[in-house]
C-alpha cells in the first residue's frame, strides 16, 4: 500500500518515523510530508528521514493560520491529483484529514490531546479509525461526534519511539542537569494562560545546570543554558537528573526513561500523564509555588522503569495490525 503521513510538530515527526520504519519492513511504501515548524525540519534531518516540506506554521493570527492550512491543502490536492494514496495516517494533521476526506482516502488518526479542541473538531469526526490510549476517557472522544472505529490500547503514544530507544547523543551541560521546556504559548489551547517557564527555570538554576528548551527563539538568558543548536530531547532527557514542564510529550519521554518529571499544574486534562503516574512512572504534578520544594526532593533520583515499560503496548504495532487485518485486504 501507498501510505501518506503528514507531520505538523516535532512529536509528529518522531511518531511518523516510527510508523514509517515499521510499515516499510512489511512492504508498504511511505509518503512523508511535514510543515515547516521550529522542531520539524531539524528533527527529520537528525533522524535521517526524508520528508517533503509543505507550508509552514504561522500562528500570528487566525487569518495566517487559516491561510497556511488552505495553501497546504491545495498543494496536497495537486500532489495526489493522479496517484492517490491508499491510506493516510496522522497525529492530528487537519490538512491531511481534510484532503483525505475529500479524496475518499481511508484515514487513521492517533489522538492523545483532548484539550486541543480546535484540532479535534476538525479531525476526529472525519477519520475512519482513531487509535487512542486507554488513558483518555471515552466521553472526551464521544463529544466530538466521531463516526469512525475507536481502537484503544494499553500505553501512550511516546512508547512508539521510547520503548527500544538508545540515546544517540551525549551532551555535556554539567551536573546535576535539569531540563525545562517552555510552555507552548502559541497553541490554541494555551490562549489566556501565562507562561511561567522561564521564571521557574531561573529559580531552579540554584540547584544545578538548567537547560532551557525554548520554543520559537533561542536568545541567551541569564543563568540558563539555551542551546543554539538542535538538541535531541529524548537523548537529553535520558541523561538529565530532572525534567520540569507544563506537561505533554517531553514529560512522558522523560518518565518512560526513568527520569523524574515535574508537571506544573497549568493545563487540565493531563490524562496520559496521570495514567503513567498510576503505573509507577516518575511523573509528579504540582502547583507553581511548590515546584522548587518538589525539585529539591526529586533531584538526583532515577527510577528503573524497564519492567513497567515492557508491559505497555506500542501504538505502532496497533496501527500495523489494523492495516494487516482490515485495510490491506480491501
Amino acid at each position: 500500500m501507498r501510505i501518506w503521513y503528514d507531520a505538523c510538530t516535532g512529536k509528529h515527526v518522531r511518531y511518523g518515523v516510527a510508523i514509517a520504519r515499521k510499515l516499510r519492513k512489511v512492504g508498504h511504501k511511505m509518503i512523508l510530508t511535514m510543515r515547516r515548524h521550529p522542531d520539524t525540519v531539524p528533527l527529520a534531518k537528525f533522524l535521517e528521514e526524508s520528508f517533503t516540506v509543505v507550508g509552514k506554521y504561522n500562528p500570528k493570527s487566525l487569518q495566517t493560520r487559516l491561510r497556511e492550512c488552505l495553501k497546504r491543502q491545495l498543494f496536497f490536492l495537486k500532489l495526489f491529483e493522479e496517484n492517490t494514496p491508499d491510506l493516510a495516517v496522522s497525529h492530528g494533521s487537519v490538512d491531511l484529514c481534510r484532503v483525505s476526506f475529500g479524496l475518499g482516502i481511508p484515514t487513521i488518526l492517533t489522538h492523545d490531546t483532548p484539550r486541543a479542541e480546535a484540532v479535534n473538531r476538525l479531525t476526529m469526526p472525519i477519520s475512519d479509525y482513531i487509535i487512542v490510549s486507554k488513558a483518555i476517557p471515552q466521553q472526551s472522544i464521544a463529544k466530538y461526534g466521531t463516526k469512525g472505529e475507536i481502537i484503544r490500547f494499553n500505553g501512550v503514544d511516546e512508547v512508539a519511539w521510547i520503548k527500544d530507544f538508545t540515546p544517540q547523543v551525549e551532551y555535556d551541560f554539567g551536573k546535576p542537569l535539569i531540563v525545562v521546556r517552555q510552555f507552548e504559548t502559541k497553541a490554541a489551547y494555551a490562549e489566556g494562560k501565562r507562561d511561567i517557564s522561564e521564571q521557574v527555570a531561573k529559580k531552579l538554576s540554584k540547584l544545578g545546570k538548567v537547560v532551557y528548551l525554548s520554543r520559537y527563539e533561542r536568545k541567551p538568558r541569564r543563568n540558563l543554558i539555551v542551546p543554539r543548536f538542535f538538541v535531541d530531547s529524548a537523548s537529553l532527557l535520558a541523561q538529565a537528573d530532572l525534567f520540569v514542564g507544563v506537561g505533554g510529550t517531553i514529560t512522558r519521554e522523560a518518565a518512560l526513561q526513568g527520569t523524574p518529571a515535574i508537571v506544573i499544574k497549568i493545563l487540565s486534562q493531563q490524562y496520559a500523564n496521570e495514567y503513567l503516574a498510576k503505573k509507577g512512572f516518575p511523573i509528579f504534578e504540582t502547583k507553581p509555588e511548590r515546584t522548587m520544594k518538589l525539585a529539591e526532593k526529586l533531584l538526583g533520583k532515577k527510577w528503573d522503569v524497564k519492567e513497567q515499560l515492557e508491559k505497555l503496548e506500542n501504538p505502532v504495532e496497533v496501527i500495523k495490525n489494523l492495516i494487516d487485518e482490515k485495510l490491506e485486504r480491501n
